[in-house]
Protein backbone atom coordinates (compact mmCIF):
# COMPACT_ATOMS: atom_id res chain seq x y z
CA UNK A 1 0.00 0.00 0.00
CA UNK A 2 3.27 1.86 0.64
CA UNK A 3 4.21 1.65 -2.72
CA UNK A 4 0.64 2.08 -4.17
CA UNK A 5 0.61 5.67 -2.76
CA UNK A 6 4.16 6.53 -3.44
CA UNK A 7 3.58 5.62 -7.61
CA UNK A 8 0.24 7.52 -6.96
CA UNK A 9 2.31 10.29 -5.82
CA UNK A 10 4.92 10.11 -8.27
CA UNK A 11 1.90 9.74 -11.16
CA UNK A 12 0.27 12.32 -9.88
CA UNK A 13 3.91 14.15 -10.35
CA UNK A 14 4.28 13.17 -13.69
CA UNK A 15 0.23 13.89 -14.59
CA UNK A 16 1.30 17.53 -13.43
CA UNK A 17 4.61 18.09 -15.47
CA UNK A 18 3.36 16.88 -18.37
CA UNK A 19 0.26 18.70 -18.03
CA UNK A 20 1.97 21.89 -16.93
CA UNK A 21 4.80 21.20 -20.23
CA UNK A 22 1.52 20.81 -22.13
CA UNK A 23 -0.10 23.73 -21.09
CA UNK A 24 3.42 25.53 -22.41
CA UNK A 25 3.44 23.94 -26.04
CA UNK A 26 -0.01 25.42 -25.85
CA UNK A 27 0.68 28.58 -25.18
CA UNK A 28 3.71 28.86 -27.54
CA UNK A 29 1.49 27.33 -30.37
CA UNK A 30 -1.78 30.00 -29.63
CA UNK A 31 0.80 33.22 -28.43
CA UNK A 32 1.12 34.20 -32.32
CA UNK A 33 -1.95 34.16 -33.39
CA UNK A 34 -3.39 36.01 -30.07
CA UNK A 35 -1.27 38.35 -31.18
CA UNK A 36 -2.67 38.45 -34.73
CA UNK A 37 -5.98 38.69 -33.41
CA UNK A 38 -5.32 41.49 -31.47
CA UNK A 39 -3.54 43.36 -33.63
CA UNK A 40 -6.42 43.17 -35.88
CA UNK A 41 -8.94 44.04 -33.27
CA UNK A 42 -7.05 46.86 -32.62
CA UNK A 43 -6.67 48.06 -35.89
CA UNK A 44 -10.63 47.36 -36.43
CA UNK A 45 -11.28 49.64 -32.99
CA UNK A 46 -9.12 52.14 -34.43
CA UNK A 47 -10.76 51.99 -37.54
CA UNK A 48 -14.01 52.42 -36.31
CA UNK A 49 -12.75 55.57 -33.89
CA UNK A 50 -11.39 57.25 -37.07
CA UNK A 51 -15.22 56.84 -38.80
CA UNK A 52 -16.75 58.30 -35.83
CA UNK A 53 -14.49 61.09 -35.88
CA UNK A 54 -14.60 61.68 -39.25
CA UNK A 55 -18.37 61.34 -38.65
CA UNK A 56 -18.07 64.00 -35.68
CA UNK A 57 -16.54 66.27 -37.75
CA UNK A 58 -18.81 66.44 -40.65
CA UNK A 59 -21.61 66.63 -38.13
CA UNK A 60 -19.93 69.16 -36.78
CA UNK A 61 -19.44 71.05 -40.24
CA UNK A 62 -23.11 70.92 -41.28
CA UNK A 63 -24.21 72.39 -37.31
CA UNK A 64 -21.75 75.11 -38.26
CA UNK A 65 -23.35 75.90 -41.78
CA UNK A 66 -26.61 75.38 -40.72
CA UNK A 67 -25.98 78.29 -38.11
CA UNK A 68 -24.41 80.40 -40.09
CA UNK A 69 -27.04 80.12 -42.70
CA UNK A 70 -29.73 80.86 -39.83
CA UNK A 71 -27.60 83.84 -38.66
CA UNK A 72 -27.32 85.53 -42.56
CA UNK A 73 -30.83 84.72 -42.53
CA UNK A 74 -31.32 86.48 -39.30
CA UNK A 75 -29.65 89.03 -40.85
CA UNK A 76 -31.84 89.67 -44.16
CA UNK A 77 -34.81 89.38 -41.73
CA UNK A 78 -33.66 92.09 -39.53
CA UNK A 79 -32.62 94.41 -42.62
CA UNK A 80 -35.89 93.79 -44.12
CA UNK A 81 -37.82 95.03 -40.36
CA UNK A 82 -35.10 97.76 -40.43
CA UNK A 83 -35.74 98.68 -43.61
CA UNK A 84 -39.56 98.41 -43.55
CA UNK A 85 -39.51 100.02 -40.08
CA UNK A 86 -37.44 103.31 -42.05
CA UNK A 87 -40.34 103.37 -44.84
CA UNK A 88 -42.97 103.50 -42.33
CA UNK A 89 -41.17 106.30 -40.28
CA UNK A 90 -40.31 108.37 -43.78
CA UNK A 91 -43.95 108.09 -44.95
CA UNK A 92 -45.18 109.19 -41.64
CA UNK A 93 -42.78 111.93 -40.99
CA UNK A 94 -43.83 113.01 -45.22
CA UNK A 95 -47.58 112.78 -43.74
CA UNK A 96 -46.58 115.02 -41.18
CA UNK A 97 -44.80 117.70 -43.36
CA UNK A 98 -47.65 117.54 -45.71
CA UNK A 99 -50.21 118.24 -42.73
CA UNK A 100 -48.00 120.92 -41.04
CA UNK A 101 -47.99 122.66 -44.77
CA UNK A 102 -51.83 122.41 -45.14
CA UNK A 103 -52.31 124.02 -41.82
CA UNK A 104 -49.29 126.38 -42.53
CA UNK A 105 -50.99 127.19 -46.27
CA UNK A 106 -54.67 127.42 -44.20
CA UNK A 107 -53.36 129.94 -41.18
CA UNK A 108 -51.89 132.26 -44.30
CA UNK A 109 -55.22 132.10 -46.28
CA UNK A 110 -57.02 133.13 -43.03
CA UNK A 111 -53.70 135.85 -42.61
CA UNK A 112 -54.35 137.10 -46.21
CA UNK A 113 -58.39 137.18 -46.25
CA UNK A 114 -58.17 139.08 -42.36
CA UNK A 115 -55.60 141.40 -44.10
CA UNK A 116 -57.67 142.09 -47.11
CA UNK A 117 -59.91 145.97 -46.97
CA UNK A 118 -58.11 146.66 -43.39
CA UNK A 119 -55.11 149.25 -44.40
CA UNK A 120 -55.64 150.79 -41.21
CA UNK A 121 -54.43 147.90 -38.83
CA UNK A 122 -51.62 147.72 -41.45
CA UNK A 123 -50.79 150.92 -40.91
CA UNK A 124 -51.14 150.72 -36.74
CA UNK A 125 -48.86 147.06 -37.01
CA UNK A 126 -46.51 149.15 -39.55
CA UNK A 127 -46.38 152.16 -36.89
CA UNK A 128 -45.72 149.94 -33.60
CA UNK A 129 -42.69 147.72 -35.66
CA UNK A 130 -41.44 151.04 -36.12
CA UNK A 131 -41.70 152.56 -32.26
CA UNK A 132 -40.16 148.88 -31.08
CA UNK A 133 -37.31 148.72 -33.53
CA UNK A 134 -33.77 148.16 -31.77
CA UNK A 135 -31.92 150.67 -33.79
CA UNK A 136 -32.67 149.12 -36.72
CA UNK A 137 -32.05 150.64 -40.19
CA UNK A 138 -34.74 151.01 -42.46
CA UNK A 139 -33.77 152.12 -46.34
CA UNK A 140 -36.23 153.97 -47.75
CA UNK A 141 -36.25 154.41 -52.04
CA UNK A 142 -35.62 157.98 -53.48
CA UNK A 143 -37.00 159.19 -56.54
CA UNK A 144 -34.23 157.32 -58.45
CA UNK A 145 -35.37 154.26 -56.58
CA UNK A 146 -32.05 153.94 -54.88
CA UNK A 147 -32.05 153.94 -50.91
CA UNK A 148 -30.66 156.86 -48.89
CA UNK A 149 -27.75 154.81 -47.06
CA UNK A 150 -27.25 155.00 -43.28
CA UNK A 151 -28.91 158.52 -43.34
CA UNK A 152 -27.96 160.17 -39.82
CA UNK A 153 -27.40 156.77 -38.90
CA UNK A 154 -29.97 155.51 -35.77
CA UNK A 155 -27.60 155.47 -32.70
CA UNK A 156 -24.16 156.27 -32.47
Amino acid sequence: MYQNKQALALGTIVFLFLGFVALIVMAFAVWPKYKVYKLEADGRAALKEAEWTKQILIEEARAREQASLMQANARVTLAEAEGKAMLVRAKAEGQADIERAKAAAEANRIIGESLKNNEEYLRYIWIKGLQEGNGERIYIPTEAGLPILEAGKASR
